[in-house]
């Protein structure tokens, strides 16, 4: 509860886009949270997750997002115990915005290079060992884990995503299809 709408949409709008659009690809994009049923997001947006935790199918990428609700997940043992045990197996790790401090307090962004959103640049450098925070990315790719900057840049991360798992193509087919143009109106 609690996380930041576009967080979630805007790379699920994405990964959704290029699931329908590109049926022969074999993409669903779905979502999950702990427990079934309601949830109220930062700006009041409610949702009503397609799983739980318990009856999620496997998945190969998680989209971790931010926001003022999501706060209460960075020192939670089931919240960090559960994205260990993804990171573990072959779950490719991303985040938006604040979803990043989970991942710092997991352990997930130690020793290597990462981004949040600007205003808590310095709490994502404080939660881990060894963050080389990157305060001008949009996104890090890492390998394993992805980390986005705050709210839009989950939807670059996500069409950097189409393009790391099928191709650069596929990303501007994807981009064009949604109608993103990452030019900023003002």
């Amino acid at each position: 509860a609690g996380a930041e709408e576009l967080d979630f949409v805007g790379p699920w709008e994405v990964l959704a886009a290029w699931a329908e659009g590109w049926p022969d690809d074999d993409v669903t994009a779905f979502t999950v949270s702990p427990e079934a049923g309601p949830i109220r997001a930062a700006k009041g947006l409610t949702v009503t997750a397609d799983y739980s935790w318990t009856d999620a199918p496997p998945f190969d990428v998680l989209v971790y997002p931010g926001g003022r609700g999501m706060r209460s997940h960075i020192d939670n043992a089931s919240y960090l115990d559960w994205v260990k045990g993804l990171a573990a197996g072959d779950v490719l790790m991303t985040s938006v915005c604040t979803g990043s401090l989970v991942y710092a307090n997991a352990g997930l962004l130690d020793n290597g290079p990462a981004t949040t959103h600007w205003g808590s640049l310095d709490r994502l450098a404080a939660l881990g060992s060894g963050i080389e925070v990157r305060a001008d990315d949009r996104f890090v790719d890492r390998g394993k884990v992805i980390t986005a900057a705050g709210v839009s840049a989950g939807i670059d991360m996500a069409l950097h995503l189409v393009a790391r798992l099928h191709s650069p193509e596929r990303a501007r087919e994807v981009r064009r299809y949604i109608q993103y143009d990452p030019q900023p109106p003002v």
